[in-house]
Parts: structure tokens; C-alpha cells; sequence
């Protein structure tokens, strides 16, 4: 166990290739610390190593998770983000804590963040809906990533159709939002939320649109019919 973070790295390190390190920048506005690895063999490490953690205990498994975060490197964020997933059916209410110190003190970047938020945070809010207040004070922070982190752990239980009123809650506290990534997170967002409740989204978009960033509204009505998009574009 103990050893096992330093062979990820080294695998890591051995899989990386300068090609990949240089075009990752491209799609960060922010610097960001990457090994070079592509994504599916940064998957595939991730994987064949939790079988070997597996057996440990949940406390084990995210401390081993911190140490990566701890890194700054993207590649092992995504490895930390993958193993704190696979046992989400062991979550517990307190785990909040830890998921919330991730997003708070080590998300820097649009990747990271989604990577954690869509599946780990995900899964507990849909587990603890209580935690729903939790994302709404994310909502207000001063941290750019933390208020996108708010929108963007509700697009899988947006797309299952939960949560709408706090959905549209969270979008309220976002919607002037000055930041780009934050903007296309909350429309991102309403846009997952749309495939179970298209006419409350579109009343939602109408009923804004006179202040609604346009790349937000563009990414809310992506998945209507092309009438009801023309309607909100409509000057």
C-alpha cells in the first residue's frame, strides 16, 4: 500500500510522451502540471491498480486519493477521481468533508473538477440530497472552480430529472456569474436538466434571457427542438 502511489508515478512518468504534455496545455487557459499520459492509459493505470487497493478500507482508499491530489499533476487527479468513485455504494454522510476539502483545495482546473464532481459528489448528493444546501454555499464562493463545482455535480442527477427546483435555485445564484468556465458550467447544467424537464428549463431561459449570459442560454437550449431554440435567441 505504501508503495503504490510511487509506482503509479513511475508508471506515469514511463507512459508519458512530450506530444501529449504539449498538446494538453491547449486546453487549459490556466497552467496546468500534467505527465503528458493520454486519458484512456491514465484510465487503464487507475484500474489496474485499484485492484490491488480494493481490499482496503475506505479511510485507506481516500487517503491514497489525497496523496494524489496532492501532486497537482491532472493525470492523478483523474486516477484519485476514478478510485473515490468506485466506492461510492461505502459512502457515508461524513465523507462530505473530504470531497468538499478536494474541490476547495486542490480542484484548479475545468477537468479535474468535472472528473470529481460529476461522479464522486454526483453520486453523494443523489445518496444525501440533504448536501444540496452544501452546493448552494459553493454557489457563492469566492473560488471560481468551487462555484462551477456547484453546478456541474448536478448534471447526472439533472439528467435523471432530479432536483429541478434546486437546480433552477443554483442557477438563480449563478446566473450574472462574471466567469466563463462558471457560466458554461450552470448552463451545462440547466441543459442536463432539460432532457427531463424541457418546458420548466425553456420558461426558465425565456424569463431570464434579457440577462442571461449568452454562452449560459446557448448551452441551456442545446438539446431543444429548433423552434423553442429560436424563441430564446430571439432578440
Amino acid at each position: 500500500m505504501e508503495n503504490i502511489i510511487a509506482q503509479i508515478r513511475e508508471e506515469l512518468i514511463t507512459q508519458s510522451d512530450e506530444k501529449t504534455r504539449a498538446t494538453s496545455q491547449n486546453f487549459f487557459k490556466e497552467k496546468i502540471m500534467c505527465h503528458g499520459v493520454k486519458v484512456p492509459i491514465v484510465t487503464q493505470i487507475g484500474k489496474t491498480y485499484f485492484q490491488a487497493i480494493a481490499p482496503a478500507t475506505k479511510q485507506e482508499i481516500f487517503s491514497l486519493c489525497d496523496a494524489l491530489w496532492q501532486s497537482g499533476y491532472i493525470e492523478e487527479s483523474f486516477i484519485a477521481c476514478n478510485w473515490s468513485y468506485n466506492i461510492h455504494k461505502r459512502y457515508e454522510r461524513e465523507d462530505f468533508q473530504i470531497f468538499e476539502k478536494w474541490v476547495f483545495n486542490y480542484v484548479n482546473n475545468w477537468a479535474s473538477c468535472d472528473t470529481l464532481c460529476n461522479h464522486t459528489v454526483g453520486a453523494f448528493i443523489q445518496m444525501f440530497p440533504e448536501y444540496l444546501t452544501a452546493l448552494k454555499t459553493w454557489a457563492v464562493s469566492d473560488n471560481r472552480w468551487v462555484r462551477r463545482a456547484a453546478a456541474v455535480s448536478l448534471i447526472i442527477p439533472a439528467r435523471k430529472g432530479k432536483f429541478l427546483s434546486d437546480i433552477l435555485e443554483i442557477a438563480d445564484i449563478l446566473l450574472l456569474d462574471t466567469d466563463d468556465l462558471v457560466r458554461k458550467g450552470y448552463g451545462w447544467m440547466l441543459k442536463a436538466a432539460s432532457q427531463s424537464h424541457q418546458q420548466a428549463v425553456f420558461d426558465y431561459v425565456i424569463k431570464n434571457k434579457s440577462v442571461m449570459p449568452r454562452t449560459s442560454l446557448r448551452y441551456a437550449i442545446e438539446k431543444m427542438p429548433q423552434e423553442l431554440k429560436a424563441k430564446a435567441m430571439a432578440k
